[in-house]
């Protein structure tokens, strides 16, 4: 067995896995949840869907700030911030019903979603970055698939989860005991968490020489010139544009097959909270498949073919097989046909991130906050159209627009070069 595997390195990455599986369960159950808060608070599903709107644009609005922002105070510090936050922005929504009613409550609603989104936002910039420093070079799509694959897991966990308790217990204290736990991870996190391996006490000398010079932390201070760099890059920018067609697709399958099994499938709560679990699990194993597939591509065609390959199979696929997954009488089937195409348009999402690192290295959490922008961007575009389509009965054209956005994701990667290293300022000090 390879001694890299007792690396610190891979328990660094465990904690990764552990935030996004948090924050996806948070984000959720809060979908999960709807199908009893919309009837007992008076919330029509088109208000739901500009809850989830409320969400995604704090979300989407500070992915390049909370990249900043990590640069700035750091992994160790900042996860532990930004977690804590989103805790008791999730706790409101609970526990706000039982203090006030009417406008009053949906403003806290309304701010809940809006916190909750703000406190998420850095968790991907900054995680890209903590990879980019502890992994050697090459060799980041695999713990990025890895840690999408804890973001899937979340939410399959927290689909099931959240149907049974609230039909046994009601949405409000479903809402409230999963979300407590979180403590657990943040205070071994403030532990053992450190900003580079260099920091950190049981990294030994060869896993340090197994970086290869690329033991420092991402760069600490950002400045315009660097700003406008990685904003001006042609493959950042390209990967900004497809990232956020493509999560058009992700945001459909992943927020809203839940209520098309109940409402257009007419399966039962506890049948469709298992059955739709099993999309995310799917995801979670394309995710780290895709991230594997991305490392191994990249050193045998070089990161320029390497990283473009699967994107552009797997994204039309997706495509196609969400297209049948409308078309197909069984629930069963449907259920089957949207599990793949969830599973087969996550392969890219170790792929996106990989590439993202190859081109920014230095900046990659900030470059992550511009291409997580438009990824979050596919979101805010996506749900509001598919709460109004599916508000109206019209279930199937909702997910026959993310088969159109799949293919448009993938045409896009046959100009993106993950082998274009964004040049070193010549105006900063070596």
């Amino acid at each position: 067995m390879s001694a890299s595997r007792y690396r610190v390195r891979w328990v660094m990455l465990a904690y990764l896995f552990g935030f996004a599986f948090v924050v996806y369960m948070q984000r959720t159950s809060f979908s999960v949840a709807a199908v009893q808060m919309m009837p007992e608070l008076g919330i029509s599903q088109v208000q739901l869907g500009w809850l989830m709107t409320a969400y995604l644009l704090t979300y989407t609005v500070f992915q390049l700030p909370g990249g900043v922002f990590g640069q700035w105070v750091g992994a160790r510090r900042g996860l532990v911030i930004i977690t804590l936050a989103a805790l008791v922005a999730t706790l409101a929504t609970p526990l706000a019903p039982l203090l006030c009613a009417g406008a009053v409550l949906t403003g806290v609603l309304l701010l809940s979603r809006l916190v909750v989104g703000t406190a998420h936002a850095p968790l991907f910039p900054i995680s890209m970055g903590v990879i980019e420093s502890w992994f050697p070079s090459g060799q980041w799509g695999w713990p990025n698939g890895l840690q999408t694959a804890g973001l899937h897991l979340g939410s399959a966990a927290a689909t099931p989860l959240i149907a049974i308790l609230m039909v046994s217990y009601g949405w409000k204290a479903a809402l409230a005991w999963t979300s407590l736990p979180v403590l657990l991870l943040v205070a071994a996190w403030g532990w053992y968490g450190r900003n580079r391996p260099s920091e950190h006490g049981s990294v030994s000398a060869a896993e340090l020489a197994e970086l290869d010079g690329n033991d420092r932390p991402p760069a600490t201070t950002i400045n315009r010139r660097d700003l406008l760099r990685v904003l001006a890059n042609r493959d950042i920018l390209l990967l900004f544009c497809s990232y956020t067609i493509m999560n058009y697709v992700f945001y459909l399958l992943g927020s809203w097959s839940f209520l098309y099994l109940v409402q257009e499938r007419h399966l039962s709560v506890p049948d469709s909270g298992l059955l739709g679990s099993l999309p995310f699990i799917a995801a979670a194993i394309g995710s780290a498949a895709g991230g594997r597939l991305a490392d191994v591509l990249a050193v045998r065609l070089g990161p320029r073919l390497g990283y473009r390959l699967v994107p552009l199979i797997v994204l039309p696929l997706s495509g196609l097989l969400l297209y049948a997954g409308v078309k197909v009488g069984s629930p069963l089937w449907a259920v089957a046909a949207l599990s793949l195409a969830y599973g087969t348009i996550e392969m890219t999402e170790g792929i996106y991130s990989a590439a993202t690192t190859a081109v920014a290295r230095e900046h990659t959490m900030a470059a992550w906050g511009v291409v997580g922008t438009g990824g979050n961007l596919g979101g805010i575009i996506g749900t509001p159209i598919v709460a109004w389509l599916s508000a109206s009965g019209h279930w199937n054209a909702a997910f026959l627009t993310g088969t159109v956005a799949a293919v448009v994701s993938g045409i896009l990667w046959l100009w993106v070069d993950g082998s274009r290293v964004l040049a070193a300022d010549p105006g900063r000090a070596s």
